[in-house]
């Protein structure tokens, strides 16, 4: 067993593993210290020489000639007649260097310098993992599905680093088969028994984001600026955006010609709906957006409670609400108000028999000789207009329209 042997075989792990050169000859040479110490109680007359080039590594021994018979410590003193059988020029009080082989230290200290060795680049390796992916958190990552297990899926990326998709982060109609390729975010890292774990997730709006990024060059380079997105994911999201440049549509853009640019992105979420509005800091003009494609009548918002009543007509209630209410669920997440819908139905008019009981029945019949056989059409001819009309006195008709207008309070 030689030293360039065992340095060999770690090289090659090194280079597999990707540990930078001056980490690895900093834990080879900790490693053989550690070694030194417990084999001489010493490291402080060893120099250890590591070709981070070849992986050749060489410990050297320093120690003082002293005269025959007065060496007190081996390790760190030679008597002149040992010094001499290396070279017969050394004189008392020289420092004399030798070599010290791997083989010297016995089979059990090099096998266990072996396994501390192994441990120590294992650690290593978790420690750059944890910290490559922490720096790629809310990063896409394209992997290779290498096992599909019930609760997750196992991810290997390029360097065949494990990776997790849970199943509470895949979209519901996702599936997959092992060896599909497959492209999801890094959500997040963490360590557990001392393993660093990289989570992924294919429903977090970041991932939507990730996508728009890729797909629209606008957003990648500033022109346009997502400002919130929300997910039903697999069903439906809504993306707010907004533009810097005014003579960019944001939200044509983000679509495309034809729908291209979102085509892709629809694909890569099975087929979600994917809603794009134009952002605006007026709450009432967001809702309304968030709620197409229903056209709103009109809206009353409460501030202090972050609700927001929605007038409609009948047949676009049901647009507001969507299939399954995900499209009030979303447009609630995207403005930040609780949306209560309600059906903007217009007041019943009322027979002008119905006030007979109020109103004298020649004044009724006064009314309708005009052709007014309803309240409502008492009250849309002017007060003047009626006296001219029907030859009623004045304090007559005011008091008809005034009943007339109770009913409608």
């Amino acid at each position: 067993m030689d030293n360039l042997n065992l340095i060999n075989n770690f090289a090659e792990f090194k280079e597999l593993k990707n540990i930078d050169k001056s980490t690895m000859i900093s834990v080879l040479e900790d490693v053989f210290r550690h070694l030194l110490i417990k084999t001489y109680e010493t490291d402080e007359n060893f120099d250890i020489i590591i070709n981070a080039d070849t992986g050749d590594l060489e410990i050297w021994r320093n120690r003082i000639i002293v005269e025959d018979g007065a060496v007190e410590n081996p390790n760190q003193q030679i008597s002149i007649s040992d010094a001499r059988k290396l070279d017969p020029t050394y004189e008392v009080g020289e420092e004399v260097t030798d070599e010290i082989k791997l083989d010297s230290f016995g089979r059990r200290s090099v096998l266990s310098l072996r396994q501390n060795l192994a441990s120590r680049i294992l650690d290593l390796e978790k420690a750059s993992l944890f910290e490559k992916y922490s720096e790629r958190v809310g990063e896409i990552i394209t992997g290779e599905v290498y096992q599909v297990w019930k609760k997750e899926i196992l991810v290997l990326d390029d360097d065949d680093n494990e990776l997790i998709l849970p199943k509470s982060e895949q979209i519901p109609s996702d599936f997959f088969r092992k060896g599909d390729s497959i492209r999801a975010i890094v959500s997040k890292v963490e360590m557990r028994n001392n393993n660093p774990v990289i989570i992924l997730s294919r429903t977090a709006p970041e991932f939507l984001e990730r996508l728009f990024e890729q797909e629209v060059p606008e957003i990648f380079d500033g022109l346009i600026t997502i400002k919130k997105i929300v997910r039903i994911p697999g069903e439906r999201a809504k993306v707010a955006v907004e533009s810097y440049d005014e003579r960019i549509d944001p939200v044509g853009a983000c679509v495309g010609m034809k729908g291209s640019r979102i085509y892709s992105i629809v694909k890569e979420l099975r087929n979600e709906n994917i809603d794009v509005v134009n952002w605006t800091n007026n709450p009432q003009l967001l809702i309304q957006r968030a709620l197409n494609p229903a056209k709103i009548s009109s809206i009353t918002i409460d501030e202090e409670k972050k609700t927001a009543s929605v007038y409609l007509k009948p047949s676009e209630v049901s647009l507001a609400i969507g299939k399954g209410g995900l499209n009030i669920r979303l447009a609630s997440m995207l403005t930040g108000y609780d949306i209560d819908v309600y059906r903007d139905v217009e007041e019943e008019d009322v027979d002008l028999q119905e006030f007979s009981d109020e109103i004298d029945q020649w004044i009724i019949d006064a009314l309708k000789g005009i052709g007014c056989d309803t309240a409502k059409s008492v009250l849309e001819i002017a007060p003047d207009e009626l006296v001219r009309r029907t030859d009623l006195e004045e304090e007559t008709i005011k008091e008809v329209i005034g009943i007339l207008k109770s009913e409608f309070e």
